[in-house]
């Protein structure tokens, strides 16, 4: 039912764009893609699948959910739409790296070849502006003007990660896949949902190997507790060094938006009990 009414809704407001917008088709395009958005907020705020999440508060009802909007492909008055809905809490957030939880970072680097100075230049990148140049390295030498307050994006981190192989002519970052170990914000306190955590995540977290890792990735919404996870006396204190939860209501949504030659991206993650989006970011 939600995905019927996305594609209705949607279809229906892109009809109306077209028929009401008559400029050029770079502005028109720009507009659909607001349009859009809008109208999966909408749809977002007024349906009854998240409705029963919230009223549920439970992470099997939220898994359900999931699984059944996870991909929807469609096409509407020559525009292909593809939107993607996954949970914004599976991966860790650099910005949540503490005292506590660093040996473990630089383990999980350390097992892929990567030096514990890659966890020092992070560390940078997310230490704001220091009056005294006390930084671990000389990267703000090199680029003066590179935020510092927090990892904002993909984009953002490759700018340390390509300062980390020049400084230590190492190429061991391409052995991590940050994409499936890394989620970007400005929230330091936000948690990791554990029925959504990704096996690089649970890999670092508990320091095990591949094959545990993958199996608790695998939650299916059934994790409300932590002897659900049979973890042994060393991984459970592990896991007590970073900051989990059982059930994070927080989607990911992510839509990725083509007419002819022109495409668009645009993420955003949507608060399911406040019913808000937040953390815009459009690449068009």
């Amino acid at each position: 039912m939600f995905v019927i009414v996305i594609t209705v809704a949607i279809g229906v407001g892109l009809k109306q764009v077209n028929v009401a917008t008559k400029v050029v088709s770079s502005e028109n395009f720009m507009y659909q893609s607001s349009i859009i958005v809008e109208d999966l907020l909408n749809i977002l705020k007024t349906s009854k699948d998240i409705s029963a999440v919230v009223d549920a508060k439970s992470s099997e009802a939220l898994y359900l959910f999931l699984s059944q909007a996870a991909f929807i492909p469609f096409e509407s008055s020559g525009v292909e739409i593809v939107m993607k809905i996954n949970s914004a809490r599976g991966k860790f957030n650099p910005l949540t790296l503490s005292n506590k939880n660093l040996p473990l970072v630089q383990q999980y680097m350390n097992r892929y070849q990567v030096n514990s100075q890659y966890v020092d230049i992070l560390l940078d990148g997310m230490s704001k502006i220091k009056e005294d140049n006390s930084y671990n390295s000389t990267i703000f030498d090199e680029k003066p003007y590179l935020f510092r307050d927090y990892i904002v994006s993909k984009e953002h981190l490759q700018e340390f990660n390509n300062f980390y192989a020049r400084e230590y002519n190492d190429n061991a970052l391409k052995n991590i896949n940050f994409d499936n170990l890394f989620y970007f914000s400005n929230n330091k306190n936000m948690s990791i949902d554990l029925n959504y955590a990704t096996p690089e995540v649970w890999e670092m977290m508990l320091g095990c190997q591949k094959d545990k890792a993958e199996l608790l990735s695998d939650g299916g919404g059934f994790y409300t507790k932590i002897k659900d996870l049979d973890l042994n006396s060393e991984e459970e204190e592990n896991l007590k060094l970073f900051k989990t939860s059982f059930f994070e209501p927080i989607l990911y949504v992510e839509i990725e938006i083509t007419e002819n030659e022109l495409h668009s991206k645009i993420s955003f993650e949507y608060d399911i009990k406040k019913k808000k989006g937040s953390n815009f970011v459009y690449e068009i």
